[in-house]
């Protein structure tokens, strides 16, 4: 074994473990955004001219109806993943930076930590 090898085995890749609470919260996040339409309805509102789209400019990029829409972008509110906010008769969504910043400082390995690559 070389000693990369070793400092790959050995050095710890997260800054310290996560508490019960703290998994229990992000793993809802992850649920919510591990579902393929969720995921891509996350994308189109982050990647929306201004940070935020009309739940009427996300339902012509599915082949779904508009309650099915509506359960996801449910799921993904109640996760703290969106928020929206009613104008009129429709609901404008954008993302909670927070909520991602937490998701991706998880994935983030520590300084120094080297992560093997297949």
């Amino acid at each position: 074994m070389s000693k990369q090898d070793v400092e790959l085995c050995c050095s710890p890749v997260m800054r310290e473990p996560l508490t019960a609470e703290r998994s229990a919260e992000l793993a809802r996040v992850f649920k919510a955004i591990g579902e393929p339409v969720r995921l891509r309805l996350l994308s189109l509102i982050a990647s929306h001219a201004g940070g935020e789209a009309c739940v009427c400019d996300l339902t012509g990029a599915f082949e779904l109806s508009g309650p099915t829409i509506s359960h996801h972008l449910k799921v993904l509110r109640e996760a703290g993943v969106i928020e929206g906010e009613r104008r009129g008769t429709w609901i404008y969504y954008r993302v909670r930076p927070e909520t991602l910043r937490a998701v991706s400082s998880v994935l983030v390995p520590a300084d120094g930590a080297e992560v093997a690559t297949a």
